[in-house]
């Protein structure tokens, strides 16, 4: 691996992500999702990770089902959650992801619990500003 991505993944990391309980209608997940700007949101039950919400995941439901009103987080929530450590190798979590073809990870801070989300957009966003000084 390169020197010039030898960074934390903390440094692009979205903080505070936006989270859910597993028994929160899926319609209110979706308008959270829409008020807040986000595509993924973590699923919480007594602190504790349990899943995630991804808008594909809604949206793809709401394509095959009729009764989506019904839905709970818990119903289409991804249970293997891919987490990394905030100071996991930027490069490391990346390559995981592509490979994988996961659209998040949820960032943890040392005692495991949640200090961020990052997504596809926070790495095209590190990708943009890596450039960015290469060309300096």
């Amino acid at each position: 691996m390169s020197d010039t991505l030898n960074i934390p993944v903390d440094n692009y990391t979205s903080p505070s992500p936006v989270c859910v309980n597993s028994k929160e209608k899926i319609v209110n997940v979706l308008n959270l999702m829409q008020e807040n700007h986000c595509r993924h949101i973590p699923v919480v039950d007594d602190k504790k990770v349990v899943g995630i919400l991804s808008e594909r995941d809604i949206y793809k439901a709401y394509y095959h089902k009729e009764n989506c009103d019904a839905l709970l987080a818990k119903d289409l929530m991804t249970k293997n959650v891919y987490r990394v450590n905030k100071n996991e190798n930027l490069e490391k979590v990346v390559f995981y992801m592509s490979d994988k073809k996961i659209g998040s990870a949820l960032v943890e801070d040392d005692l495991e619990e949640i200090a961020g989300i990052f997504t596809a957009t926070d790495a095209l966003n590190a990708l943009v500003e890596i450039m960015r000084c290469d060309l300096d």
